[in-house]
C-alpha cells in the first residue's frame, strides 16, 4: 500500500492540495483564521450589510475581509459602549450611593443609559458605510 503525500502542489496550476482521509482539497492559508469574539454589534453589523449595503457585503466576503471587518466593527462597539455608560452615568450621577439608597431608581437610570449607548453606537457604527 502506498503511502500518499500530506500536501501536493498542481505545477500547471500552483495550487496546494492537502489530504483529508482518503481525498486531496485545496488547501486553506498557511496561517489559521484568528479566533476573535462575536459579539451583538458583530450580529447587527452583519445583518445591516446583507439587508441594506449588499454591494459592500459582496466586496467584503469576496475578498475575504468580511470577519475581520465584522471583529473590527464589534471592538470599537464594545469600548465606546463602555465608554459612553460610565461618561452618561457620571454626567448624570448615577453612581453606587444611589444604587445603595434607591436600586430601582438607579435600575432604570441604568437602563435608560444603557439604551441611550446602543443606539448611539447603532448611528455612529452600524449604520455607517
Amino acid at each position: 500500500m502506498e503511502k500518499l503525500e500530506k500536501y501536493i502542489t498542481d505545477e500547471r496550476t500552483g495550487l496546494k492540495y492537502e489530504l483529508v482521509g482518503d481525498y486531496y482539497f485545496i488547501a486553506g492559508d498557511d496561517e489559521p483564521e484568528e479566533h476573535r469574539q462575536i459579539g451583538i454589534w458583530r450580529q447587527r453589523r452583519l445583518r445591516y450589510l446583507r439587508q441594506h449595503k449588499r454591494l459592500l457585503y459582496s466586496q467584503l466576503l469576496l475578498s475575504g475581509k468580511l470577519n475581520e471587518h465584522l471583529a473590527d466593527i464589534n471592538e470599537q462597539a464594545e469600548v465606546m459602549y463602555q465608554l459612553l455608560v460610565k461618561q452618561i452615568s457620571e454626567c448624570e450621577n448615577i453612581d453606587e450611593q444611589l444604587k445603595a439608597e434607591n436600586q430601582m431608581a438607579w435600575i432604570g437610570a441604568m437602563n435608560n443609559i444603557h439604551n441611550r449607548a446602543g443606539e448611539i453606537i447603532m448611528h455612529e457604527l452600524i449604520y455607517q458605510e
